[in-house]
């Protein structure tokens, strides 16, 4: 970000900068967490992603009240203002990726109790892995600055459909082949559609790293894997 006449400008960015930072990284870890509260059955690890949820809501709220401030006061105009903008966007990105993770984490309290196919929950775990890796390089981007790992994150989205796709069929397989999976796989299902939604999200996040740093975003149609799926029309 460039520098201004008044210090305090500069400060006031730079700090909704960091809050935007550490709800990323709150975020990443009730994705994290919700993952290792499904693959070991712990509960404890679940209530705690449903409970840490009031600290990303927190931070959202804060992000709202930073930039309603700047807009009101400092009347910023070009980068100034894409930073702004697209912080809110961001914020509000983070804070569905972590309502997801919170669903998920509720879930997986209620699987706890009986037992799915170990094969489905391993692919549950392979396709959030994806997106959390994804999230947590798309935040390296956001604090560097880098338009380039942005498009390289955005243009994973369709690797990550692909993997959903997969595992929808493979969830609908098992249901069909032995209907006491039904309940568990079904909410797999939504787990596996929770995940692939928080993956939107970060490929959103990534085109606003773009507009702010570039000032637009990435000019060619995003790749989506689960277009077939949906032609389909078979998805959840």
């Amino acid at each position: 970000m460039p520098e201004h006449t008044l210090k305090r400008f500069d400060e006031e960015l730079e700090r909704l900068s960091a809050t935007i930072s550490e709800m990323g990284g709150l975020a990443e870890n009730q994705l994290a967490q919700s993952l290792v509260a499904l693959r070991t059955r712990d509960t404890e690890a679940a209530e705690k992603v449903i409970g840490d949820d009031a600290r990303v809501d927190a931070l959202d709220e804060a992000v709202q009240e930073q930039t309603i401030k700047l807009l009101a006061l400092r009347q910023p105009m070009a980068i100034d203002l894409r930073v702004i903008l697209s912080s809110i966007k961001i914020a509000a990105a983070l804070e569905r990726i972590a309502d997801y993770a919170k669903n998920n984490a509720k879930r997986s309290i209620v699987l706890s109790q009986t037992t799915p196919p170990p094969a489905a929950v391993s692919g549950i775990d392979r396709l959030g892995r994806l997106v959390r890796v994804a999230l947590k390089d798309v935040l390296d981007a956001f604090a560097h600055g880098d338009v380039d790992k942005a498009r390289d994150v955005w243009q994973r989205d369709e690797e990550i459909d692909q993997v959903y796709t997969g595992l929808f069929r493979e969830l609908l397989t098992y249901m069909m082949e032995d209907p006491r999976t039904i309940t568990a796989c079904s909410h797999l299902m939504f787990m596996a559609k929770n995940i692939e939604r928080a993956g939107d999200h970060v490929t959103n996040i990534a085109e606003l790293v773009s507009f702010r740093t570039a000032g637009h975003g990435f000019e060619e149609a995003r790749p989506k894997g689960s277009a077939a799926l949906y032609a389909a029309g078979s998805a959840p």
